[in-house]
């Protein structure tokens, strides 16, 4: 069997990782809600017209956020994956990857503030 091009091995790993993404979208309560998050802000920097530079950061966080969110899903599947029955130190990896949504989305939030408080006061 010959071997793919590397365009066509591009192509199918874009696939892949769109797969992945609308399954993440569909079945994730989480992702759900952040998605719901992200296009509220979307449309208030639409609204208050925020400068390019507010966009990035704000585009930016929005990815972290969702990014962290999909890596914390995988972590967490591969967890109950590996060890089905309760298991300490697999809740602890799930804690830890947990919080690093946490930490992200604080950071997202802080980012929000220093973009829209200054245009609501």
């Amino acid at each position: 069997m010959p071997k793919e091009s590397f365009l066509a091995n591009r192509i199918k790993s874009v696939g892949y990782a769109l797969k992945g993404m609308f399954i993440l979208i569909r079945t994730e309560a989480s992702i759900k809600i952040q998605l719901v998050i992200a296009l509220l802000v979307t449309f208030a920097g639409l609204y208050f017209n925020i400068s390019t530079v507010e966009w990035c950061l704000q585009v930016l966080s929005i990815g972290l956020v969702m990014g962290i969110e999909g890596i914390n899903t995988a972590v967490e599947k591969l967890s109950d994956f590996v060890q089905p029955q309760h298991d300490k130190k697999i809740g602890l990896i799930k804690d830890i990857s947990a919080g690093a949504v946490m930490l992200v989305s604080f950071a997202a939030v802080i980012v929000g503030l220093f973009i829209y408080l200054p245009k609501l006061f």
